[in-house]
């Protein structure tokens, strides 16, 4: 199947080289699906995607009038494909369900140990020769409560990470996993219940209708003074102009965080030499009690070879029965 590959970057492109290996043609470009590049997928029967493209009603209209019929996701998470306009324009869409659970927790777990025990600032003093410990103290993880909002894959994932550092831990989700209660001890609350016995939060829901700005200020005002906030999730569930009021009244001690809710067309591409423009962003990255990563959370080998290898399973089940085990239209 021909298949044109947009918003291909240097560390996704030879693990989708490598698992193609003839199976189909690709066709890669580092322009990001949008309506000025829509036109580029002319001829190719497919798109694959990743979470930087936009993929709206009218973006999507113009890829099925080029001649497109399949959209592989080479993400887990959709919300940046109008669903409801493929399935009127007869477009197949599919996406990732999983690649490794364990990298995003694990980024998470790594971005709460650093803030925790200060090791952006130790770096600091250290280089500067200033080797005393003074702006350093943390605490220990074990003992604490953590609370987990969503506990599909990754969230059990970074449940089971936490319950080995010896911590409580307390859940918020729509649909409770009776495995997780049994192996971790996890007890599961309404949000603003949970947040307000936390020490740690961390965040792992999908971003949706229901989810949008989940974390705002009435939730931040329910939250156990010193907490930690921790999102690898998806940057619209959290209100960052909130963020910064928690961040500045106390609330929050500090925020790890590896999305950001405007962070399309930022993340992902070289912005030296550039002014982002936003004031929001600037804040927080500047801020000395948040740490900040551009959406890496899931860059590891593992998880770099099982998208790969997924999106071109998902094309090769387009071309042999027309669908595919995990079509979302």
């Amino acid at each position: 199947m021909k298949t044109l590959v947009y918003s291909v970057h240097g560390f996704d492109k030879p693990y989708l080289e490598a698992e193609a290996a003839g199976r189909h043609e690709l066709v890669f470009t580092e322009e990001a699906l949008r309506p000025e590049t829509a036109s580029l997928a002319r001829g190719f029967k497919a798109v694959a995607l990743f979470t930087s493209d936009q993929a709206d009603g009218p973006v999507l209209e113009i890829l099925a009038k080029e001649g497109v019929q399949f959209i592989a996701l080479r993400s887990a998470g959709y919300d940046h494909v109008d669903l409801q306009a493929a399935r009127s324009l007869g477009l197949r869409v599919a996406r990732v369900p999983h690649y490794s659970p364990f990298s995003v927790a694990e980024h998470t777990v790594a971005l709460l140990m650093a803030l925790n025990r200060r090791l952006l600032r130790a770096r600091e003093l250290f280089m500067a020769n200033d080797f005393r410990l003074d702006e350093l103290v943390g605490f220990d993880v074990h003992g604490k409560t953590v609370g987990i909002l969503g506990t599909g894959l990754i969230g059990s994932a970074f449940s089971r990470i936490m319950k080995g550092f010896g911590c409580r831990l307390l859940g918020c989700d729509i649909h409770e996993n009776e495995r997780l209660k049994k192996e971790t001890g996890l007890l599961y609350l309404p949000l603003l219940d949970m947040v307000a016995s936390s020490d740690i939060l961390a965040c792992f829901c999908p971003l949706n209708a229901e989810t949008r700005y989940i974390i705002h200020r009435d939730v931040f005002k329910a939250m156990k003074p010193g907490l930690i906030f921790l999102n690898t999730a998806r940057g619209g569930i959290v209100h960052s102009a909130h963020l910064l009021e928690a961040l500045e009244n106390g609330i929050v001690e500090a925020a790890g965080l590896d999305v950001y809710e405007k962070e399309k067309g930022l993340y992902f591409y070289d912005w030296r030499g550039r002014e982002t423009g936003d004031a929001i962003f600037e804040q927080l990255r500047r801020h000395p009690r948040v740490l900040m990563t551009a959406h890496q959370a899931f860059l590891t080998r593992e998880a770099l070879q099982a998208i790969a290898r997924t999106t071109l399973q998902n094309l090769s089940d387009w071309e042999r029965q027309g669908y595919c085990p995990h079509d979302l239209v």
